[in-house]
This record gives structure tokens, C-alpha cells and sequence, in this order.
């Protein structure tokens, strides 16, 4: 793909970005055609439906949101708990400061278009949050008893439903304070010490593994 393929590309995701912003969740591709400078005819090149550029949106945002929390530059804590609560904390500003953000975990998650990015999206994290419990397990930082599909799950259904409540709220919760409520709850569910959790070496980390 050529550098102006792919210019023509990030226009119209921006574009339909801001016209479901505005929209509340709705567009029409001779609008985003319009706000990008392309032909109505290129839009549906690159997307192939309405539906197909939503999707396409929405996925954007969520390879965004992975790049932040999960991907480029780590939190920089040492601990294996502050890191995590400054991974939640990075997360909860993502979707403070991305206007999309109400809408994408609000009405346009209920809606066909979205719903295999939702799926593919849920299930990354899922596998990625199961396979940290299991690393934070063999260091001993987490029980052995808990099972880490399951927790994840009630752990990323419990942020998920913070973010929506959050966002949608009057007034939105200071989001230091939310990442603070989510950290506590997390911590509970993991059965984390009061105390600062072990650092294990890596020498530790090799004869456990």
C-alpha cells in the first residue's frame, strides 16, 4: 500500500471518526467522503459499506488503545502490582481523554457492525490477562488457586462496566480516584497481600518455570 493509499485511509477513519462523534453514533458515507476530500466512490473502496468503515473505526480505536496499555512504552513500576494499577491507570486515561470512547464501549457495542471487533478485541485481552495471572502465579505474587481465565473475565467485565458507568455519569469520578476504586477491586479479587507484593529475581523466575 502507497503512502497516498494509506493517507487516504487514515482521512477517512478520522473523518468517520468525528462524524460518529457528532452523530451519536450514526453516518452517512457521502458525509465522511466530504469531511475526508475523497470521492464517495473511494470510501467504499477501502471500507466496502458503511458498515465495513464503522468497523473499521472501531477497531482503530482499539489498536490504539492496546498500543497504549499494553504495547510501546511500559508503566515504569518495578513492583508487579504498581505496574499493573499504572496499566489500569493509563487504560482509564485512554478513554477520559478519546472522545470516541463513550460511544465505542456505549451504543455502538450493541450494534451488528461492531460485534466481531468487540469478540476479537475481548478476546485478546482475555488470553493476554490469562497469561499474565498465570506468569504473576509461577512468581508467586498471585495464588495458585484461582483459576485465571476465570478471574480475568470478572476482572475485565468489572472495568469495563467502571468505564461505562464513568463516562456516561453527569459528572464524571476524578479518574485518579477510579483507577484507585479498580485497583482495589482487582487487588481483592487477586487475593494481593496488604503490603508491597515480592520481587522475584530472574534467577527465581528461571527455577520456577
Amino acid at each position: 500500500m502507497g503512502a497516498t493509499s494509506l493517507g487516504t485511509r487514515e482521512r477517512l477513519l478520522a473523518a468517520a471518526q468525528q462524524e460518529l462523534i457528532e452523530g451519536q453514533g450514526h453516518l452517512e458515507m457521502q458525509a465522511v467522503a466530504r469531511r475526508a476530500q475523497v470521492s464517495v466512490g473511494l470510501a467504499y473502496h477501502h471500507f466496502g459499506s458503511k458498515a465495513g468503515l464503522i468497523a473499521a473505526v472501531v477497531e482503530d480505536f482499539y489498536e490504539r488503545l492496546d498500543e497504549a496499555a499494553f504495547g510501546g512504552a511500559k508503566p515504569s513500576a518495578t513492583n508487579w502490582a504498581d505496574r499493573e494499577k499504572a496499566r489500569i491507570g493509563v487504560y482509564v486515561a485512554f478513554h477520559y481523554e478519546h472522545p470516541f470512547a463513550p460511544l465505542v464501549i456505549g451504543p455502538l457495542s450493541r450494534t451488528p457492525e461492531v460485534l466481531d471487533v468487540e469478540t476479537a478485541f475481548t478476546g485478546r485481552q482475555l488470553a493476554a490477562g490469562a497469561r499474565m495471572l498465570e506468569a504473576a502465579q509461577r512468581d508467586g505474587i498471585v495464588p495458585e488457586g484461582l483459576d485465571p481465565h476465570l478471574t480475568i473475565a470478572l476482572m475485565i467485565g468489572g472495568i469495563r462496566q467502571a468505564l461505562i458507568g464513568a463516562l456516561t455519569a453527569d459528572r464524571r469520578p476524578d479518574p485518579a480516584r477510579l483507577t484507585d476504586d479498580i485497583w482495589a477491586f482487582m487487588a481483592a479479587a487477586l487475593r494481593l497481600p496488604a503490603g508491597p507484593a515480592p520481587i522475584k529475581s530472574k534467577a527465581t523466575r528461571r527455577s520456577r518455570s
